[in-house]
């Protein structure tokens, strides 16, 4: 991404400052977020394993419809874009998903059954 600095305010040194702050702020946001996304992504990893040990189906339309939901009202409350917050569940869930058909294939061998597709 390009850009200019056609402006005055960047050479201040109080402008740096408080930008300085703000770009700290969202650098301790970025990483709670991964490691947010880690501690969930550990859980649903559980959630495939179990799937497949027990042959469960792999989609759960009405828990998906549920959590897309659920995310949009709690976006609108956070004075979020329920539509973003909609896609970000989306891509996750993607994600999920081919972690559990992965999890599924080395399970065909053994106590597993097809693949397993889950928005926990």
């Amino acid at each position: 991404m390009t850009t200019s600095n056609t402006g005055t305010g960047a050479d201040e040194p109080a402008v740096r400052e408080e930008l300085a702050r703000l770009r700290d702020s969202i650098d301790n946001i970025d990483a709670a977020v991964v490691h947010m996304l880690a501690e969930r992504f550990k859980c649903t990893q559980q959630v495939g394993h179990l799937k497949a040990r027990h042959r469960l189906p792999p989609a759960d339309p009405a828990r998906e419809a549920r959590q897309i939901a659920r995310l949009r009202a709690l976006a609108e409350s956070a004075k979020l874009d329920p539509a973003f917050a909609e896609k970000f569940l989306n891509f996750i869930v993607a994600e999920v998903i081919h972690h559990h058909e992965r999890i599924a294939e080395s399970n065909d061998g053994g106590d597993g059954g097809g693949a397993v597709r889950a928005s926990d």
